[in-house]
């Protein structure tokens, strides 16, 4: 008996491709200036016999507004990366692109490079080193105003701690760098205008009357030639700042009257008040408080008038008119009656009538009790102040 032998088809060798990870690629886009492109794209190609209205894009990316780009699932091959503007200009290209399986590559498209340059035409080159002398002024001026923030922000520090020296060496060097700019000048001037304050007080501490101190004297004036400087200044600016001159013009104010000049320090408080209209009552009532600080008792009852007549309920303002008066009340050697100066009593009765509870209210009562004045209030408990 036969054995029977069963052929076995076998089938032929089947080829296994391995499967390739697909790469990515990202970079930065900037113009022949060095500066981002920040709108626009990246395409990548394979095509380069067609003519540019014909060639097809396998991948496209997009710049972003830092000029960066970035893309992925790219499959692994050689291509020519092409920058094209937002309104689809080709600008600039890179070649033999090739991207590995797997890899992240780099691409930048920087058109600062003598290859790209080197194709410009003398038209477009000449605008380029226009460009780039305009740009690095501009980068110039604002290196230089951040140099001036951080002068600022340091000067303002150093008044906090009352380092009144070292803020105004730091201004002093930032107007000397940057003249025309009001805001330097200012700040400069409340340095310096704590300095002759430091100075004063300390005159007062040993018994010296900084009236008649020469150093005290020039400090102040240093810092009102720094605040008239602040006027001037925005007198001739495109877009004068009523605030910050009124500001000067008030501080201005405070230096005349601390140095003793009552005629110099009323002019620049009426001036404050003009420029800057809505704190008029704010001005008036620093110029009271600075005079009878001063113990200028005249020119604080006169300012104390302009400030309740700026707005009438201020109590403080009240407070200091009737202080400043009553200094200069009578008596009579016969009957010993106190006879307060025109406006005392009515000032003090204000006061009272204003803030009832206020920190001068106690002694207010006294001195209206003391010269037989009647004590008047229409207050009653719980009345709003």
């Amino acid at each position: 008996m036969g054995v029977a032998f069963v052929a076995l088809a076998l089938s032929a060798p089947v080829a296994i491709v391995a499967q390739q990870a697909p790469a990515s690629i990202h970079g930065h886009v900037q113009n022949p200036a060095g500066q981002a492109m920040t709108s626009g794209s990246i395409k990548l190609t394979k095509d380069r016999s067609s003519d540019e209205k014909s060639r097809k894009y396998a991948y496209t990316f997009p710049v972003d507004g830092t000029g960066n780009y970035k893309g992925s699932d790219v499959a692994p091959d050689t291509y020519v990366a092409i920058y094209f503007s937002a309104d689809g200009r080709s600008i600039d290209f890179i070649d033999n692109v090739t991207l590995t399986s797997g890899q992240d590559k780099v691409v930048d498209i920087d058109m600062t490079r003598k290859e790209f340059t080197d194709k410009m035409t003398p038209e477009e080159k000449k605008q380029l080193e226009e460009f780039k002398k305009q740009n690095a002024a501009a980068t110039a001026a604002n290196a230089k105003v951040a140099n001036l923030n951080q002068s600022l922000s340091a000067a303002r520090a150093s008044m906090s701690s009352k380092n009144y020296d070292e803020a105004a060496n730091t201004m002093k060097a930032a107007v000397d760098a940057k003249p025309d700019e009001p805001i330097l000048w200012f700040e400069y001037g409340n340095a310096l205008l704590g300095q002759a304050d430091t100075a004063a007080a300390n005159d007062k501490k040993a018994g010296k009357p900084a009236a008649t101190d020469p150093d005290v004297q020039a400090k102040y004036a240093s810092a009102a030639d720094a605040y008239k400087k602040v006027k001037e200044l925005n007198a001739t600016a495109k877009k004068p700042n009523p605030e910050i001159a009124g500001e000067a013009l008030g501080n201005m104010g405070a230096a005349f009257a601390k140095s003793g000049k009552v005629d110099e320090a009323n002019a620049a408080y009426e001036d404050a008040a003009k420029t800057n209209p809505a704190k008029a009552k704010t001005y008036y009532f620093n110029a009271a408080a600075t005079f009878y600080n001063g113990q200028q008792l005249e020119a604080a009852a006169a300012a104390a008038d302009k400030s309740i007549a700026a707005d009438p309920n201020q109590a403080m303002a009240y407070y200091i008119k009737g202080q400043a008066l009553i200094p200069k009340a009578t008596v009579d050697p016969k009957t010993n009656k106190i006879t307060a100066p025109p406006g005392t009593v009515e000032a003090y009765q204000q006061y009272l009538e204003l803030d009832p509870n206020g920190a001068h209210a106690e002694e207010v009562k006294g001195i209206l009790t003391g010269i037989g004045a009647e004590i008047k209030s229409s207050y009653k408990a719980g009345k709003k102040k």
